[in-house]
């Protein structure tokens, strides 16, 4: 008993002991805070190395070329909020000075407008001939039938920019203008300005035809549940469409026989028979090579041979760049590809043989480029034309009448040509019903 006692006392002697200890460096920790200086600070706490640099030595800011602010839009109109007497004193209150403003945009939901436009017929009191107003609704409404320029002009462009299927642009005018209308009706609006827009796409396809280069490629539209194909030539500011079969006499068709410029596209057979200058799109080419690279990636042979190829592309795009070269310069990158792939042309063991067969069958058509900078050495252009219909046939499937065919290719060239150019496919569809017709 007594051994326990004495344990304890030792264990509580101990214990003060160390309260006391902490007790003294609590003690001077608090009196380091409080007499500040460099030592004023917790312990293990580093001072920042990185000081902040006066207010007289800060750089001025850098100017931009041109801000980044949102820009305030033009009021439609103006609300002026202003007390009118004090809420302690209830003194009235005059005067006064804008404290701030604050932009609200919105949108009104107005129901469509039905105007009733009345005919009166009037007789001649001198030749007694009946007289009637002569086409007062020019500008107003689309040929004979009751819906507007304007209408027509929201239909057609949700229709073909928005790519909305005709039963949601049917639910939309229902819900946000409360205009019911049938999907005949939304239908014939959408023929109607693919007929009155015919006469528009032959002028551009007369522009393409006079273009010095013309991308051109094609895909697959079905009609009817029937396999077709859908061809594009366009240039950096037209766009053409048409649906035929996937033989070489649409070239024909479409470019005629005026055409003398570059063709670029790729490396399908139908463009083979143009006897003009043509440019094969080197991204389809380097394409293939990556694939044949994937399937393949422990041959050392094929490595070298594609990182061969891909210089003299390299080569060849920086000619093309830097300045207008001799046609001599496109000759030595055509004998230097020649040399790369002669070794593989009748080597069965070689995986790159077929590519090498191509090049060969092409190389007078791969580095035009090189001499005609304006050519593009790749076909980009025509897919990204392309683009915007295949979205579309992605959501559609396709069309279902040789009727809905035709005027959804003469739309698609209208509002490709209208997108390429950047302008409003609204207000160029409803100046284009509004325009005098042939």
């Amino acid at each position: 008993m007594e051994t326990e006692v004495d344990l304890n006392q030792a264990s509580r002697e101990t214990l003060l002991e160390i309260i006391a200890e902490l007790r003294q460096r609590v003690e001077s920790l608090e009196a380091r805070l409080s007499g500040g200086g460099p030592g004023a600070r917790m312990p293990g706490h580093k001072l920042s190395a990185r000081r902040k640099k006066p207010a007289a030595e800060k750089k001025p800011r850098k100017k931009r070329q041109h801000g980044f602010a949102r820009p305030r839009m033009e009021p439609t109109g103006r609300v002026v909020h202003a007390p009118d007497s004090c809420p302690e004193c209830h003194t009235p209150l005059t005067g006064g000075w804008v404290h701030r403003t604050r932009e609200v945009i919105d949108i009104p939901v107005i129901p469509a407008e039905v105007t009733e436009h009345v005919f009166i017929a009037r007789t001649c009191p001198l030749c007694r001939k009946r007289r009637r107003p002569q086409e007062p609704l020019k500008g107003l409404a689309v040929g004979r039938q009751r819906l507007g320029t304007n209408l027509v002009s929201l239909m057609v462009t949700l229709r073909e920019e928005g790519r909305l299927p005709v039963r949601t642009i049917q639910w939309y005018l229902r819900v946000f203008h409360q205009l019911k209308l049938s999907v005949g009706a939304i239908v014939q609006a959408v023929h109607q300005v693919a007929r009155q827009g015919r006469a528009e796409v032959g002028k551009i396809l007369e522009r393409i035809r006079s273009s010095p280069v013309v991308n051109a490629d094609e895909t697959g539209w079905r009609e009817n549940g029937k396999n077709g194909y859908v061809w594009t030539f366009s240039t950096p500011t037209e766009r053409f469409f048409l649906r035929r079969g996937r033989s070489g006499e649409v070239v024909d068709e479409v470019l005629g026989e005026s055409f003398e410029g570059i063709l670029v596209s790729d490396f399908y057979a139908a463009y083979h028979h143009y006897p003009g200058l043509k440019q094969r799109c080197w991204v389809h080419l380097l394409r293939d090579i990556h694939a044949l690279k994937v399937c393949y990636p422990e041959d050392d042979g094929l490595v070298r041979w594609a990182l061969g190829v891909q210089r003299l592309y390299a080569k060849g795009r920086e000619w093309a760049a830097g300045r207008r070269p001799p046609s001599r310069v496109q000759l030595v990158l055509e004998e230097r590809l020649l040399a790369l792939c002669r070794p593989f042309l009748e080597d069965p063991l070689a995986v790159q043989a077929k590519l090498c067969r191509r090049i060969e069958r092409h190389i007078k058509e791969l580095f035009v480029f090189v001499s005609h900078p304006e050519a593009p050495s790749d076909n980009n252009g025509a897919e990204r034309s392309l683009r915007h219909l295949v979205i579309s046939r992605k959501i559609s499937g396709g069309t279902r009448s040789q009727q809905g065919s035709n005027s959804k290719l003469v739309l698609a060239s209208l509002f490709g040509t209208w997108r390429a150019r950047g302008l409003n496919p609204f207000l160029e569809c409803r100046q284009l019903l509004i325009s005098p017709q042939p």
